[in-house]
């Protein structure tokens, strides 16, 4: 038996407890914005492919891409594929399945090799969601995920699930919001962040990471150790973001403010 592999990453930073986080600024020296997508850059949905194109979302990406020379990358747990069937390849650079993937500036691509265990995942997730309607599992090749949005009542076993198998295969538990998945070990968005910027166009900016989500806290942190900070999307939490934003809306107005502002 394999120790378990949950992961720490995702988990909020011990931060003093506080019920406001100001916004961040509009005016940044150089800035370099990783965004993530379900939650920051669109409104959660039921099911996965609920999230559709928006055609403001993908000017507003484009043309704070083009401003910043293309400092932006979007930063998810998704696949690349469908980073860019949502925000129909706005981002140049984009990181999938928490740092597995990874798309650079220039257009090459690395992809993590699967651990085996992730088709033994897939299969004991489809087992489980099988009896239980509501329960979506997604097969993104280098990970499984079970959601449970439209059937919350299963959360608790679903997790328990989940558990028992990072336990039994290595896997690394990733929860995330109403999902859990078991992933391919090694990376995180923070690494994905800290890879983007050793490169071109990133290298030398201050990194900005948005997100909503327990999985983006590994990306607060590594921005805040580049010299950079976090920004907390929608309630306000424990976590290691410095700076919040209310919600999707929100969020592309202040890209829209930084676009004009730079």
């Amino acid at each position: 038996m394999q120790s378990s592999n949950l992961i720490t990453d995702g988990a909020p930073a011990p931060v003093e407890a506080v019920s406001h986080l100001p916004p961040p600024p509009i005016r940044l020296p150089r800035p370099a914005l990783f965004l993530d997508l379900d939650g920051v850059l669109a409104p959660l949905a039921e099911t996965p492919d609920a999230v559709v194109p928006h055609p403001e979302r993908t000017a507003t990406l484009r043309a704070v891409a083009d401003r910043l020379d293309g400092r932006v990358a979007i930063v998810s747990g998704r696949t690349i594929a469908e980073i860019d069937r949502i925000a129909e390849a706005a981002a140049a650079s984009a990181s999938g399945v928490h740092g597995l993937e990874r798309r650079r500036a220039d257009g090459s691509l690395h992809r993590a090799e699967a651990a085996p265990a992730v088709r033994e995942a897939v299969a004991a997730f489809e087992d489980f969601a099988r009896t239980r309607p509501g329960v979506i599992v997604e097969d993104k090749a280098v990970s499984a995920g079970l959601h449970f949005r439209g059937a919350q009542a299963e959360a608790d076993p679903a997790m328990a699930l989940a558990r028992r198998l990072a336990e039994r295969t290595g896997l690394t538990l990733q929860a995330g919001n109403l999902v859990v998945e078991l992933k391919t070990p090694g990376t995180s968005k923070g690494t994905a962040l800290t890879d983007f910027m050793q490169e071109p166009p990133f290298a030398g900016a201050v990194p900005v990471m948005l997100g909503d989500d327990l999985t983006d806290e590994d990306g607060f942190r590594a921005a805040a150790a580049l010299g950079g900070f976090g920004v907390l999307v929608g309630p306000v939490r424990e976590s290691a973001a410095r700076y919040g934003l209310p919600d999707v809306a929100a969020v592309l107005a202040w890209l829209n403010a930084v676009e004009e502002s730079a």
